[in-house]
Order: C-alpha cells, then structure tokens, then sequence
C-alpha cells in the first residue's frame, strides 16, 4: 500500500492542534503535504482528501470506495435513531432517501417558499428598533419552524410547540462547546439520570423520540382518512411502502424525520447568519446586492427571487468560504484501487475536505477574501464547489437549505435596515458538525422599510 504523505505530529496531538483551531491546522497542513493527507488513528489510516480529481473518483468509484451507514453510527445513531438515513446501506438507503428528498425538490418546495417568507417576518417583527440582538440564534428558530413545517406539517398548535421545544433543547444540549468538551472526560458515559450530561441528554431524546413516535401513530390515522395528496415528508414515509409492499414501521419512520429536520435547522441558520455578516461588513457587496433586490419593483414572486444573479453569487461565496459541512460523510475503501498514483488497501478510510477543497488558489484566487464576483465569472464542477458533500451522501436538503437562504435574505434585505453592532472579524467556530459565527452575529435594526410583499 502506497498512502499519501502523513504529518509527522503525533495523532493525539493533531487532534489537540484540530481542537484549538480547525481552520489553521487544516491550512497549514495543506500547504506543507498537499491536497491528499493521511492521518493515522492507531493502524487505520485516514486520508483527507481536497484534489477535485481525486475527489471525482472517490464519488464515481462506489464499488471499490463505499459510502458505509456503519461509518456514520457511533457519532450520529445517539440522536438520529438507529435506523436514521445516515445509517442505512445499499437499496435501503436508496429508497428512503428518495422518498426524504421529495419534499426538498420541486412544487412542493416551491409551495413552502411563502411560508418561509411570512415566517421570517413574523420572527424579525419581533425585534426592537435600536435593541441589539443574536442574529444566529433568532435564524435558528426560523429555520427550525421550516423544518418541521416541511417534515412534519406543523405549524402550530401544542404539538408543534413541544417538538420544536424539544428539538432545539436537544440541539443546544448535544451541540454545545460545553458538552463537546464533557464528552471527552472519563465520566461522561456515567448515566445518573438528570443529573449526568450524558443522562440528560438520554432523557431528552426519549422525550423526544415518545413525542416523533406519538405523532407517526396518529398521522397513521389521519392518512387512512384522507383523499388528498400529502404535503409533507411524515405523510410520504406513513403512505409509502417497502420492496416487498409492506409500509415502513413507525420507528424507522420516527428515526427517518430527525436528520432532515436537523439538517434544514442547522445548514440553513449557520449560512444565512454568514451571510448576514458577510453582506453587512462589505459596503459594496451591500450595495449591489439591495440594488438587484430593489430591482424587482413591487410584490416580486419567488421565482423571480431565487433566480437572482448576485443573490446566488452571494449565497455560494458564503458557502464556500465556510462551508456548513467542512468534512463529507467517510468513506472505506473495499477493494484495493489506486487514486492519483496512491495504492490503497482495503479498510482504508476516505475523507473528502470541503473546507479545504475551498481554499484552494488555483481555483479561489485571494480565497480568504470575500468575492460574490467569482461566481458570476466562473462555473465550477460539483468537485470543485460541494459545500453539502456529494456522491450517494450528499445531504439531502442541500438545495432546499440554498433555497431557504436566498428567501430569508431577501425578506429581511427588503424589509429591515440592519448593522453590525461591531466591525470586527467575526471568528468561526466548529461544533463537531457545523460551522457557525463564534459570537453569534450581533446586529441592530436601524428602521423598518415600506413592506415590499413576495408573492
């Protein structure tokens, strides 16, 4: 086995190195060992991976490099279920995750596009005129109503109240930095009920999954009752049967809703409150930008929206220059293959670096810098550019997240006159999962302007 350059620090250090600042160390070992890396977690070996021709071949070559579920259970079967898509293998994989990507494509995406509208304003409302404010904590709770809206249907009511509670309960909880931290102390695995981290977070997801599973049961019922088409993804997967004609069993069905609810909360809010600082500590991006909003004279309809030229530049500069997902899905090698000139055996594993693929010169000149312009310049391949992974486990929400940015933007660019209430650089954090604004994006509202209605 020929395996790509491996960093002479220490694995256990790397990682330490990782924790203190992911984005450096992952600079600074690009530059010394290339776009193709190899870390060594005890005699598995790991290879990073951030050359768009190698990162073809990973994505095409499915039978030699496969996209295992067994890969993705031990950080996400906790709070996804053990049968959450991100598990499941083979057919099976591929058929519920049709069936989850329906919603997210289409009209019935293009339906919920005035619900995120009227919602995003309903949330903004709320806040004061002169009164700082979060602006990543108020985004998450807007795309978190528009996950449950587009998953579950709901969007009101005692129900929908305790779901989207306990959701961002969890989140917050499993997420933190804190609990980042605690899990890795010898006594985090001790389950002393509420009063451990890691039986309170065991508490929460009961409470949670009782709730899911409770709400499958009576859709169950309701749809036996009905004639209509369903509209959303727990009305598919309750209707929808097996390769052998049987329906899905309600806690596969009750696992299947967690990731792409999550997925809609998470990318969705980290992208857009970037942008929300991108937007508000350039002038001229700014300034153009609101010039193409205003453009589009009174009551603009969606379509006209998202097909934006500027707004789509925008969007995409704030997903490559940090991307949602810095990392794909692992990938093991099963049959030896050989990827630009290195042999690897099987039992290798495969990672592709996004954030890294991102920062790339040749393709991202000046990459640190902000540039909306290069994507208005240039089309790049889905190897090159892939802030929500690719191949057989790209998530599935990726178009709709981008879908929900351009919207929230647009509303709240028309709407409110918004600033940063400091000019200063606004640092990344990464959770784990995410990256997000470490302090949050705090934004002032200067005045509201004439309603301008998306129709």
């Amino acid at each position: 086995m020929q395996l790509p350059p491996v960093p002479k620090t220490p694995s256990w250090l790397l990682a330490l190195q990782f924790e203190a600042n992911i984005f450096g160390c992952m600079d600074a070992i690009t530059q010394r060992y290339g776009d193709m890396v190899t870390v060594m977690f005890g005699s598995t070996p790991t290879i990073y991976v951030s050359n768009p021709s190698a990162i073809k071949e990973i994505f095409t070559r499915g039978k030699e490099i496969v996209a295992r579920g067994a890969l993705n259970k031990e950080e996400f079967a906790l709070f996804t279920g053990e049968q959450g898509v991100l598990q499941l293998d083979g057919a099976h994989h591929k058929n519920r995750r049709k069936l989850l990507m329906s919603a997210f494509h289409g009209t019935r995406m293009q339906a919920c596009g005035q619900h995120i509208c009227e919602l995003t304003e309903k949330i903004m409302a709320k806040q004061s005129i002169g009164k700082p404010f979060l602006a990543y904590p108020m985004l998450e709770q807007i795309t978190l109503a528009i996950g449950i809206k587009v998953v579950m249907g709901l969007r009101q009511g005692e129900r929908y109240e305790k779901v989207k509670e306990l959701f961002a309960t969890v989140f917050k909880h499993e997420l933190s930095s804190t609990m980042q931290l605690v899990a890795k102390l010898p006594f985090w695995e001790w389950d002393l009920g509420r009063w451990s981290p890691q039986g309170n977070l065991l508490y929460l997801r009961k409470e949670l999954f009782q709730l899911l599973y409770a709400e499958v049961q009576e859709r169950r019922k309701q749809c036996k009752q009905l004639d209509s088409s369903p509209t959303d993804i727990l009305s598919d997967l309750v209707l929808a049967t097996d390769d052998t004609g049987e329906p899905i069993s309600d806690e596969e069905i009750r696992d299947l809703l967690i990731s792409p609810i999550g997925a809609t909360q998470g990318a969705s809010a980290t992208a857009i409150a970037w942008a929300l600082y991108w937007i508000h500590s350039l002038p001229h991006v700014r300034d153009r930008l609101l010039a193409e909003l205003n453009g589009m004279g009174e009551n603009p309809d969606i379509p006209t929206i998202l097909a934006l030229p500027y707004l789509n530049a925008v969007c995409n500069e704030v997903l490559r220059i940090y991307p949602t997902q810095l990392f794909s899905f692992p990938r093991i090698v099963e049959s030896p293959v050989e990827i630009m000139g290195y042999k690897l055996s099987p039992g290798t594993i495969v990672i592709v670096n996004i954030y890294s693929t991102h920062q790339r010169e040749d393709l991202y000149p000046e990459t640190k810098q902000f540039q909306p312009e290069r994507f208005l310049k240039q089309q790049f391949s889905n190897y090159e550019f892939l802030p929500f992974g690719g191949g057989s486990r790209a998530c599935i929400g990726g178009a709709f997240a981008l879908f929900t940015m351009k919207l929230v933007l647009a509303t709240i660019l028309l709407r409110y006159q918004l600033n940063l209430v400091k000019l200063q650089p606004e640092k990344p954090k990464f959770d784990g999962l995410l990256c997000y604004p470490g302090s949050g994006v705090k934004m002032i509202m200067q005045s509201r302007y004439q309603h301008k209605k998306q129709s």
